[in-house]
C-alpha cells in the first residue's frame, strides 16, 4: 500500500534532486527519506532515482511514473481537504511568495484580512524580488510582476493595466523642484534598481504618442525594491515604481507623483500557479481577494 507521505517525499526530491534537501524541507531525517523511496520501489518493484555519491537523477521508470505520483498526491490531499473541512470552513497551510516591496506594503494587509475570515487557514509568507520557481520552490502561489512568457504555468491575471510612476517626496521636491519634462530627469537624483545583475537606469515614458527614453544617474542603487522606496520617502532622490508599490504612499502625502502626464512602462501583476489542479479553493479565495483590491487601486490612478 502507498503511503501519502512517502508519494510527498519521492515527488519533492525529484524536483529537488537532492534527498538531503527533501528531508530538509520537510523537516525529517534524510534517512526517513531514503527509506521511504525505498518503501515506494517495493511496492512497485522498479528503480525510481540512480544513485550515486555527486548525484540523484530519475530512472527511465522514475520519470514515467513521477506525473503519475503527482496525480495521484493532489487527488488524496483534494479528497483529504473535502473530508476534513466544512464546506463553509478552508483549513491547511497555504505557502505564497511575493515581491519584497508589494508584498509588505499592499499585499500583506491583504492576507491579514483573509487570515481573519478564515481563521483555520495557515499562511506561510516568503518575501523576495527574485524570481520564484513554482514548480522547484516549495510555495503553492507566486504573485509576480512581468507579462507571462512561461507556458508551462498559469499566470492569472490580477493588476494587467498597472504601470511604472515617478515619484518623490514632498521635501525633495521643495529643495529640487519638479521636474517639467523627461529631459529633466538626467539631471536629478535617480534612485536606481538592481535585479539579478541588470541596472533599470533607463526609464521610458510616453504621452500622446510620443516615447521618451531618459538615462538616469543617481548616487544609490539597491537590489531592494522596498529600500528604494523608503529612499524615496526620506527625501533622497526620484524613484520609478510600479504604481501598487506606492499607491497607499501616494494617497497619505508621504510621495508625490511627477511628470503626471506621462505614463510609465506596464508592470502586470499576476498570480502564478504551476498549474490549474493547483487551484483548490483557498487559491481561488485569495486570488479574488487580491484582485479586488488592486483593481480598486488601479481604477482610483485612472
Amino acid at each position: 500500500m502507498l503511503r501519502l507521505e512517502d508519494l510527498t517525499l519521492f515527488v519533492r526530491a525529484a524536483a529537488l534532486s537532492s534527498f538531503s534537501e527533501a528531508a530538509r524541507e520537510a523537516g525529517l531525517p534524510p534517512a526517513q527519506v531514503s527509506s521511504a523511496i525505498k518503501r515506494l520501489e517495493t511496492a512497485l518493484n522498479i528503480r525510481l532515482f540512480a544513485r550515486s555519491t555527486r548525484s540523484l537523477r530519475l530512472t527511465p521508470e522514475g520519470e514515467t511514473w513521477l506525473p503519475y505520483a503527482t496525480q495521484m498526491l493532489e487527488t488524496m490531499q483534494a479528497g483529504l481537504q473535502q473530508i476534513q473541512t466544512p464546506d463553509d470552513e478552508i483549513r491547511g497551510t497555504l505557502q505564497i511568495a511575493v515581491p519584497s516591496d508589494l508584498g509588505r506594503n499592499l499585499l500583506l494587509g491583504i492576507f491579514r484580512q483573509f487570515r481573519q475570515r478564515h481563521p483555520a487557514l495557515k499562511l506561510r509568507i516568503l518575501f523576495s524580488d527574485q524570481v520564484t520557481d513554482v514548480f522547484k520552490d516549495p510555495v503553492d502561489v507566486a504573485f509576480r510582476y512581468g507579462s507571462n512568457e512561461d507556458a508551462s504555468y498559469v499566470a492569472l491575471p490580477i493588476a494587467p493595466e498597472n504601470r511604472r510612476v515617478l515619484v518623490a517626496s514632498p521635501d525633495w521636491i521643495a529643495k529640487n523642484g519638479e521636474p517639467a519634462t523627461p529631459a529633466d530627469l538626467e539631471k536629478c537624483d535617480a534612485l536606481t534598481y538592481v535585479l539579478r545583475g541588470r541596472l533599470f537606469d533607463r526609464w521610458t515614458l510616453t504621452a500622446r504618442g510620443e516615447t521618451h527614453e531618459v538615462q538616469v544617474n543617481g548616487t544609490i542603487i539597491s537590489d531592494d525594491a522596498e529600500v528604494i522606496r523608503r529612499l524615496a520617502i526620506a527625501g533622497e532622490g526620484i524613484a520609478n515604481k510600479s504604481w501598487l508599490d506606492v499607491s497607499e504612499d501616494v494617497f497619505q502625502g508621504r510621495l508625490k507623483l511627477l511628470l503626471p502626464d506621462y505614463e510609465g512602462d506596464g508592470v502586470p501583476l499576476n498570480m502564478i500557479c504551476p498549474h490549474r489542479k493547483q487551484l483548490s479553493p483557498a487559491v481561488r479565495l485569495l486570488y479574488e481577494a487580491v484582485k479586488e483590491r488592486c483593481e480598486a487601486l488601479v481604477q482610483r490612478r485612472g
